[in-house]
């Protein structure tokens, strides 16, 4: 049962479920960047995945709720209190389906229903819809207001002899309702670690097992102290080098390395998001209303251009330190608080044709880098 299927909540659950669908293909396609670049790739798509579980369970929720509301004016994604709620939801699903009569008993009612009354069963509905709903936020993951860290990748710098991890974690921001997906390479200093994992000629000990993806931080003595720092520095509101920073103060047997944020969104549909009067004027007038979207990412990276060495007196001693490398000549990576940035934008081809057709496609795309769908194929930096 799907409730979302007319007006303009099933054009946006729609609209929505195009545009994730088509980043979907566009990681996969392997002439797309992000393809190129194998740990970005492989790190978003998981979240992705959760994304899209989200919106499959938002659109059966909105069978028995009474509204939805979504960030018309900014992200255009749900506002921060639904995920929230889906949160909620997920605990408590077991216990109320235990209170739902099960599927096909209700289907049995509603025909009854209809026969006896000659009327429509919309409070039966209801209870189906809600069974259906929290049956699927049982099945998978979805996009929680925070995804604890986990490690993808363990290596060693043979330079340092320190062995460094790939860690990834995502959060929903409240405020920019904006998810966004984090990814750090850092370096583990720490003797014990250092001792189990290196071997004396500077690579990985074959002799230590390591089931990848492993739960937090790998190194176990500062993985409930890494979840805690991940869960208080992932607003949208910090700048990566913020975060990298104080990852850097906070520990100091942990060197980050480099730090990426790919943060999804703004999204765009005709006739529902208000956050780009042109854009969704020229959107408008594209013929089928399942392509009049636009779908934008942000690729955030700060990365460590030099290392301070410890310092040890007599008196006080100081922790190794990052320097951190900010495009100072660019003022949008400034303000960011970041090394290097990309732009992406993805767009239906219909919708694409609109907006070059109304001669406001370079002032729109400025400096992103777009990429146009066209049934299971994407073009890229058209």
């Amino acid at each position: 049962m799907n409730a979302a299927t007319e007006g303009p909540v099933g054009q946006y659950f729609a609209s929505i479920r195009a545009a994730l669908g088509g980043l979907e293909i566009f990681l996969g396609d392997r002439n797309s960047p992000l393809y190129r670049n194998s740990v970005v790739g492989e790190v978003v798509v998981p979240y992705l995945a959760r994304l899209k579980a989200s919106f499959s369970c938002w659109e059966n929720r909105i069978g028995f709720i009474e509204q939805f509301r979504i960030s018309r004016a900014e992200s255009g994604f749900p506002v921060f209190q639904n995920v929230l709620e889906l949160e909620n939801d997920r605990q408590t699903a077991e216990n109320r389906l235990s209170g739902i009569p099960q599927a096909d008993a209700l289907r049995h009612e509603m025909a009854d229903f209809i026969l006896r009354h000659k009327a429509f069963p919309a409070a039966l509905q209801s209870r189906m819809a809600e069974r259906l709903y929290l049956e699927q936020i049982g099945k998978g993951d979805i996009f929680s207001p925070f995804i604890m860290p986990e490690t993808i990748r363990v290596a060693v710098n043979p330079k340092t002899m320190r062995p460094y991890y790939v860690v990834c974690w995502g959060a929903f921001d409240g405020t920019s309702t904006l998810p966004m997906v984090y990814m750090a390479m850092i370096e583990d200093s720490s003797e014990k670690i250092v001792g189990m994992l290196v071997t004396e000629d500077g690579k990985l000990n074959a002799e230590v097992d390591i089931p990848l993806p492993v739960g937090g931080l790998l190194n176990p003595e500062l993985a409930s102290r890494f979840d805690d720092f991940a869960l208080k520095n992932s607003a949208y509101s910090l700048t990566p080098v913020t975060i990298a920073t104080n990852l850097d103060k906070d520990f100091p047997e942990l060197h980050p390395k480099q730090l990426r944020r790919i943060v999804l969104g703004p999204f765009y549909s005709a006739g529902i998001t208000e956050n780009n009067a042109k854009i969704n004027e020229i959107l408008s007038k594209v013929r089928k209303q399942e392509n009049a979207w636009l779908l934008t990412w942000t690729v955030q990276e700060v990365f460590s251009k030099a290392e301070r060495p410890a310092q040890r007196g007599f008196w006080s001693s100081t922790p190794a330190a990052e320097e951190f490398h900010i495009d100072t000549d660019n003022l949008e990576a400034t303000r960011m608080g970041v090394s290097s940035y990309e732009k992406h934008a993805l767009v239906p081809h219909d919708a694409y044709q609109a907006l070059y057709a109304a001669g406001d496609a370079a002032e729109i795309f400025g400096d992103y880098k777009v990429h146009v769908i066209s049934g299971n194929q994407v073009i890229s930096e058209v």
